[in-house]
C-alpha cells in the first residue's frame, strides 16, 4: 500500500513538470491529487447497511480515509463543457457499516474508473460538474466492474490552482464485491492550452495564433529576422533597417531598395537612386557618355548622334545611316536580304565551261552591286560551286575561276575590293541532287555570304 502511494506520487510530479508553462485558462488538461474516503454504509441495503443517503456524513463511524495520497486523477477537455478522465484510487478498508464482527480488517482497496462530466459554469471560481462512467474495483482479491455516478465541484484559487470535492456512488456488478460510496478532495492543476501554430505561445495571448512567431512579438513572425515583425516590415522576406520599415538598401545611398532604381550602386535621390558620374543630371545607366557631361537630349554625350541609331557620330562608321550598336552603327544586313543576294547570284551565266560571264548577266550584277553599297562596311565572300560532272579537280578549278571572275566584275563596278573575296568548291557542296539534269543545274551557281567578323 506505501508502494502504491509513492507510486501516484510520482506519477503527478512527471505530469505536472511535464507542463509547467500552462497558462490558458481554457487548458485542457486536469490532474487532481489527494485523498479518498470509501463508504459502504449509506446504499439502501440490509444490515450491517443503512438506508439511502442513511448517516450520509458520519464519517466517524462509516467512512473508511487512508491519511495519505490516495487518489490521482488525469482529464481532458473534449469541448462543450464535457470532459473525459482517468483515476486511479487506493484505500484501506476496517469499517463496514455497523459491523461489529469486522468483515473487513485492513482489507486493501484499489479502483480504477473512467468518467465523463460535465461542467456547467466553465470559466468561474465555483465550477460545479455531473458525471457518469464505469471501472473495476478490488477488496483483496476479489474484483468486480462497477458502474459510478458522481457530483462535484472545483473552487479555482487562481487560474490553474484550486480544489476538487467529489463524490461517486459505485454500483457493482457482481454479488460479491459491495456497492459504496467513494468521497474524493484534492487540489487541481489545470494546464495544457490550445498553440495552434506550434510557437510554443497559447493561442490567448497569441496575437497571431496561425503563425509561428516570437515571444517578443506577442507570438507574431518575423520572416527576414531583422527585428521588425511582419505585419510592420514593408519588406517582410528581406533583412532591412528600421528607419525604412524593415527594408533594405544594400548600396548605402539613403534610399531603401524596394525603391531604388539602381539599389547595389550608390546614387542620387533626384535619379531614384541611380549614379551621375558626371552630373550632367542624366543617369549613368542612361547615359552614353557617363564620364563626359553632355545634354539629356544628348542622352548625355557632348557629341550628337546624327542618324539616331545609339551609337554616337564619333563611334558611327556610318554616321548618316542608322545601324546597330553591334555593326559600329552600320545596318546589318538581314535574312531576307543575304537571300535575296543568293536568288540574285545563282542567275549569274557563264559561257559553257569556262569562267566568262555572258554579258546579258550584267542587270543581275547591277543589282547585286546595288545591295552591297547599301551596306558599305560589310565583307563578303563569293563562292563558286559545280555540279559532279567531270573531274573533282577540273571542277575545282572552274568554280575558283568562276567565283573570282565575279569578284572582279564587282570590284570594277564601284565596290571596295577589301570588301570582298573568292573562293571556289568544286563540286563539295552540293544543295540537290546530281542524278537529275534539274538537280545538277542547281548544284551550278556562284553565292554571295556576309563575312560575320
Amino acid at each position: 500500500m506505501k508502494n502504491l502511494s509513492r507510486l501516484l506520487f510520482a506519477m503527478l510530479l512527471v505530469l505536472v513538470c511535464s507542463n509547467v508553462n500552462a497558462q490558458d485558462k481554457n487548458n485542457p488538461w486536469q490532474i487532481s491529487i489527494g485523498a479518498n474516503a470509501v463508504d459502504f454504509y449509506p446504499v439502501g441495503e440490509d444490515q450491517p447497511r443503512g438506508e439511502w443517503f442513511d448517516e450520509f456524513f458520519n464519517a466517524t463511524d462509516h467512512w473508511n480515509i487512508l491519511p495519505s495520497l490516495s487518489t490521482i486523477s488525469v482529464s481532458k477537455y473534449v469541448g462543450s463543457g464535457l470532459t473525459f478522465g482517468v483515476a486511479g484510487s487506493l484505500n484501506k478498508i476496517s469499517k463496514f457499516g455497523d459491523d461489529e464482527d469486522g468483515m473487513y480488517s485492513d482489507a486493501s482497496y484499489y479502483g480504477i474508473d473512467g468518467t465523463i462530466k460535465y461542467n456547467f459554469l466553465q470559466g468561474t471560481t465555483i465550477d460545479p460538474f455531473i458525471g457518469v462512467g464505469g471501472g473495476y474495483t478490488w477488496v483483496d482479491e476479489i474484483g468486480a466492474g462497477t458502474v459510478n455516478g458522481t457530483v462535484g465541484t472545483n473552487v479555482w484559487f487562481t487560474e490553474n490552482i484550486g480544489l476538487t470535492l467529489q463524490m461517486a456512488y459505485k454500483h457493482s456488478f457482481e454479488d460479491y464485491l459491495y456497492s459504496h460510496f467513494q468521497h474524493t478532495a484534492g487540489i487541481s492543476i489545470r494546464f495544457g492550452g490550445a498553440d495552434t501554430d506550434g510557437d510554443g505561445i497559447y493561442d490567448k495571448d497569441d496575437a497571431c495564433p496561425h503563425e509561428p512567431g516570437l515571444k517578443e512579438f506577442d507570438g507574431c513572425p518575423d520572416t527576414d529576422g531583422d527585428g521588425i515583425q511582419d505585419s510592420k516590415d514593408d519588406c517582410p522576406n528581406e533583412a532591412g533597417l528600421a528607419e525604412f520599415n524593415g527594408c533594405p538598401d544594400t548600396d548605402g545611398d539613403g534610399i531603401s531598395d524596394k525603391d531604388d532604381a539602381c539599389p547595389t550602386v550608390a546614387g542620387i535621390a533626384a535619379l531614384n537612386g541611380c549614379p551621375d558620374a558626371d552630373g550632367d543630371g542624366v543617369a549613368d545607366g542612361d547615359d552614353k557618355c557617363p564620364n563626359e557631361a553632355g545634354p539629356a537630349a544628348n542622352s548625355g554625350c557632348p557629341w550628337p548622334d546624327t542618324d539616331g541609331d545609339g551609337v554616337l557620330d564619333k563611334d558611327d562608321k556610318c554616321p548618316d545611316t542608322p545601324g546597330t550598336v553591334a555593326n559600329n552603327g552600320c545596318p546589318e544586313l538581314s535574312e531576307a536580304v543575304q537571300k535575296s543576294l543568293n536568288a540574285y547570284a545563282k542567275t549569274i551565266l557563264f559561257d559553257t565551261g569556262k569562267a566568262t560571264i555572258k554579258s546579258h548577266s550584267a542587270e543581275v550584277l547591277q543589282n547585286i552591286i546595288d545591295i552591297l553599297k547599301e551596306y558599305p562596311h560589310a565583307k563578303f565572300t563569293v563562292e563558286g560551286h559545280t555540279d559532279s560532272v567531270g573531274s573533282a579537280a577540273s571542277n575545282l578549278k572552274l568554280s575558283d575561276a568562276r567565283a573570282l571572275s565575279v569578284k572582279e566584275y564587282l570590284t570594277g563596278h564601284g565596290v571596295e575590293e577589301f570588301r570582298l573575296s573568292a573562293k571556289g568548291y568544286g563540286e563539295t557542296k552540293p544543295i540537290d541532287t546530281n542524278k537529275t539534269s534539274a538537280g545538277r543545274r542547281n548544284n551550278r551557281r556562284v553565292e554571295i555570304n556576309l563575312v560575320k567578323e
